[in-house]
């Protein structure tokens, strides 16, 4: 009598559940009217801003700094998108909370796993259209105004701390959400957080960090006139942050009740 064949052995791969979540949670943050007003708001003050400026030069011979006009844009996407970012990621989590226990967690994922998905994939979304967004105007703005006082790595320098501060606003929006039981809560705790603290670092003294200065010296860093030592302190000072609320985060949401 013929034995069976053995079979093969089974290999469990166990970021698959990670990788559901992430890729669900990318789409629906991309199918979000609040995703498509960020972008179509980030798009139209660009355009109007770079519009503007160009009949200005024009018509009245003004010609403007390419350095001063990005750092225009690049402050004012902070300011302006901030809010915009808090509702979108305030209810990551929160808002799926009623079904999170039958649906998600009960299916073999662990609250980690859940966590890391939800936070990368607002992440990836979030910087990602940033990234595209800003190097467009960037381009744009070169074209329009032919101006070459803009350095390459300065450039490339301003959005990485621009996207640092992005990142922890975005952290700390699903951090809030994963501990808040209203979505509604959360983004009122987000809101007073951040202001709060951006506030507060703003009257420390100059040597200290702070978003309200590191976008200040944006036109000089696109300028190029930057120590590449405080921009990369910034920056990784800007992920540590943002690593840390997540673990901080992480922790809570995998102890607490759905």
């Amino acid at each position: 009598m013929d034995t069976p064949p053995a079979a093969k052995p089974y290999r469990v791969n166990r970021f698959l559940p990670y990788w559901a979540v992430l890729q669900a949670d990318v789409n629906q943050t991309l199918r979000s009217w609040v995703y498509r007003v960020w972008v179509l708001l980030s798009v139209l003050a660009a355009v109007g801003c770079l519009l503007y400026r160009y009949g200005a030069y024009r018509m009245a011979g003004l010609r403007p700094s390419a350095s001063d006009l990005m750092s225009e844009l690049l402050h004012w996407t902070v300011l302006g998108s901030v809010t915009l970012i808090i509702i979108l990621t305030g209810g990551s989590i929160s808002s799926e909370r009623g079904t999170m226990a039958d649906s998600v967690l009960s299916r073999g994922i662990s609250r980690r796993q859940y966590f890391l998905g939800k936070w990368h994939a607002r992440l990836l979304a979030v910087l990602g259209t940033y990234f595209a967004l800003a190097t467009l105007v960037l381009l744009s703005g070169l074209l329009v105004l032919h101006d070459d006082n803009l350095s390459l790595g300065g450039s490339f320098a301003a959005l990485g701390v621009v996207a640092g501060l992005l990142a922890i606003v975005i952290t700390c929006g699903v951090t809030i959400s994963a501990l808040s039981n209203s979505t509604v809560l959360g983004i009122a705790a987000l809101w007073l957080v951040l202001y709060g603290t951006g506030f507060l670092l703003s009257l420390l003294p100059a040597s200290y960090p702070s978003p309200d200065r590191a976008l200040r010296d944006l036109p000089n860093v696109l300028r190029g006139l930057y120590h590449g030592e405080t921009v990369l302190r910034l920056i990784a000072g800007s992920a540590l942050v943002s690593v840390a609320i997540a673990a901080l985060g992480m922790t809570c949401f995998s102890r607490r009740d759905v």
